[in-house]
């Protein structure tokens, strides 16, 4: 139910048709919106007003059908049926009318309270299509408002027919006509219904779902309506099938093709279209998803963001980490001052460097690739990544929406988890969780950035170096079809499941937004996630430095304890502890591994690359070192966060254990052929 006072509306539509968008621009709210498919997984709340009136409105998540296939869609249909909802505002991309159409008139079997919201409208008149909203309103029955929401064009008007419908009921109101014989029994079914749901649920639509055997629908229908017994109407739809001599499976078809024909005829008398065939956009496409040009174009364009993200971020980070260095001065005076000079070692020395620290190694190169990943999302490039991907799944046996999950772990793993709730079997899904730690998010980026401009970028050049983190990448996909395909035949097995991807056009990006998006929900909120335990950590590992029983500190008896086994992987105890102590998260490691190496005391101010590089050096390490680093960092274990969204989403301390222990064994695997490879080599 909406808040007191309030007037609840469901914003709902297909995957991709800027719902979110038009949810953003009403409610003022910072929803992220992407331009693929699959975004909302779950109901976002937020509250407008117009004209004196205050509505709740509640993005729901994109569903192709209320027949839901899929958890988000079984989230749609419950609310659209039990909500509560007092309008249903119903987005359709202009571009792609006919399809969204569908939704559309099943939606108005539940309720005539519905406003058609043909959004897009700037996109279509680029593609020379037309749509005439008056002949569709007239046709549906229902109000119909063009909108460009990215523009704010028409959003006034939506929110003045959403008042229209809330006060009154459309009565003419578009209804599909179903075959005689399949009419004359749904007429039938919902008359016997109608007294038993007393208004709580439209009876003509409960009535087709009875006679399709629709089981999950009938059972949110009793745990929604409780106490209501449907028992005797679902035997008298048997029946009913019976004298028409159908199944339930002919049942359904018959009714999807009746929506189907419905929205062709709608299109047909609404929408013009002169959209050239083969145009630049159909060419751009083939180019991106070919057969033979898809997966070298992906490759490429990610190398070229990496390399403008390495060559750009040198300098800024060095500028900032002196000014963030050059504070610390007049933070011991300040300490002097207040007569707490005891607290310059743990506060300056230890919290306080360690994040400045994080600050200059992470915020320049997060500044720059999370504004060009945003761009490449916005525009609608990541659709077309999963669309190559997709293949490699199905033959791993997993589901192929779990490209678009690896494609959301790039961002932040937590968020990828609970992103594979879009993967229908549950099966699958697991799959997906299990192994989405081994994609590299936003944490362990900057680590990887780093490590390649310090001990590879100087030897290869910029360009190399974008390849080699691309190979990186390629390297965690690879090891993720190979987890999902190991795990498909031994304690997951099973067939993979079919599913549609849909393709969005290609979006000229909002720029300024997508700047503004990427700073504050990505790089700042990295950043300070970073911050916020770099603090604590550097706290803590100045402590263990500091406090030394017997002549030895706690830092150096722990680095000599885990030395033999990091030596084993190509790495050091040092970095082990860094690893360790870093699960909270992945952000810190490296600046932890400088400041164990500073056994004496505290992280010591590096002057920059260059410094630090003679500080790893100086240490033991070479390229070989850096390169067991990296790969230890794309697989280990998950930051507590992930792990936490783990446990959530499966319910299972097991599971939860396994993916823990599956990338870590990876990456100990890998570390330690490597290292060999080395002293091979040596």
């Amino acid at each position: 139910m909406g808040l007191s006072g309030t007037r609840l509306i469901a914003l709902a539509g297909n995957p991709n048709v800027g719902k979110s968008t038009v949810f953003n621009a009403l409610t003022g709210m910072r929803q992220h919106t992407g331009n693929w498919p699959g975004k909302t997984v779950a109901s976002a709340r937020g509250v407008c007003r117009h004209a004196g009136h205050v509505y709740e409105l509640v993005d729901i998540p994109g569903a192709y059908s209320l027949n839901a296939r899929s958890a988000e869609e079984e989230v749609a249909r419950d609310f659209l049926c039990f909500g509560g909802a007092q309008a249903v505002i119903v987005v359709c991309d202009a571009t792609c009318l006919e399809r969204n159409l569908n939704l559309a008139l099943q939606i108005l079997e539940l309720t005539p309270r519905v406003v058609l919201c043909v959004n897009l409208l700037d996109e279509a008149a680029r593609r020379h299509i037309r749509v005439d909203t008056r002949a569709l309103e007239r046709l549906l029955g229902v109000p119909v408002v063009g909108t460009s929401a990215r523009g704010g064009r028409g959003l006034e008007r939506l929110l003045e027919r959403v008042e229209e419908v809330v006060g009154r009921v459309p009565e003419q109101a578009l209804r599909v006509t179903y075959p005689p014989e399949l009419e004359a029994e749904v007429e039938r079914l919902a008359q016997s219904l109608a007294p038993r749901l007393r208004g709580r649920l439209e009876a003509r639509w409960t009535a087709l779902r009875l006679l399709e055997g629709n089981d999950a629908a009938l059972d949110a229908v009793q745990a929604h309506l409780s106490p209501l017994d449907i028992r005797p109407a679902v035997q008298a739809a048997q029946n009913a099938r019976a004298v028409l001599g159908i199944s339930a499976r002919q049942v359904e078809t018959a009714v999807v093709g009746a929506i189907y024909r419905e929205a062709e005829r709608l299109c047909g008398a609404a929408v013009r279209s002169q959209e050239p065939q083969g145009g630049r956009r159909l060419r751009v496409d083939r180019l991106l998803t070919g057969r033979l040009t898809g997966i070298p174009a992906m490759l490429l364009l990610l190398a070229a963001v990496f390399y403008l993200t390495i060559r750009g971020a040198n300098l800024p980070s060095q500028l900032l980490s002196d000014a963030l260095f050059s504070l610390e001065a007049p933070l011991s005076r300040a300490l002097d001052a207040l007569g707490a000079s005891w607290l310059h070692g743990p506060l300056v020395e230890g919290a306080y460097r360690t994040l400045a620290w994080v600050v200059s190694v992470m915020l320049p190169p997060m500044a720059i690739f999370f504004p060009l990943f945003t761009l490449l999302e916005d525009v609608g490039f990541l659709p077309r990544v999963a669309f190559n991907l997709d293949g490699c799944f199905k033959r791993c046996h997993a589901c192929g929406k779990q490209a678009l999950t690896v494609c959301m772990g790039f961002g932040c793993n937590a968020a990828g988890v609970v992103g594979c709730r879009i993967i229908d079997s549950p099966r699958e899904r697991l799959i997906a969780i299990l192994t989405n730690a081994l994609t590299p998010c936003n944490g362990r980026f900057p680590l990887l950035i780093q490590l390649i401009t310090l001990f590879f970028v100087g030897a290869l050049g910029g360009w190399a170096a974008a390849l080699m983190l691309t190979g990186l990448i390629v390297l965690s996909l690879g090891m993720t079809l190979l987890a999902s395909r190991l795990l498909s035949a031994t304690l997951l097995r099973g067939v993979p499941s079919a599913f549609t991807l849909e393709l969005p056009p290609f979006r000229r990006p909002q720029v300024g937004r997508v700047i503004v998006r990427s700073v504050f929900d990505r790089t700042l909120f990295v950043l300070g996630r970073a911050a916020a335990v770099a603090a604590p950590a550097g706290l803590t590992i100045w402590l263990l430095a500091n406090i030394a029983p017997g002549g030895v500190s706690l830092m150096a008896r722990l680095n000599a304890l885990l030395d033999p086994l990091g030596r084993l992987l190509g790495l050091d105890g040092v970095l082990l502890t860094a690893f360790l102590l870093g699960f909270p998260a992945n952000e810190i490691v490296l600046p932890l591994a400088v400041m164990g190496y500073a056994q004496g005391s505290a992280l010591v101010q590096t002057g920059g690359a260059p410094a630090l590089q003679a500080l790893l050096v100086q240490h033991g390490w070479t390229q070989w070192t850096a390169l067991c680093v990296m790969l230890f960092s794309l697989f280990h274990w998950p930051c507590s966060t992930t792990l936490l969204t783990i446990r959530r989403e499966t319910g299972s301390a097991k599971w939860t254990a396994l993916a823990l222990l599956l990338p870590t064994a990876l990456g100990m695997a890998l570390c330690a052929l490597v290292a060999a490879a080395a002293r091979l080599l040596a």
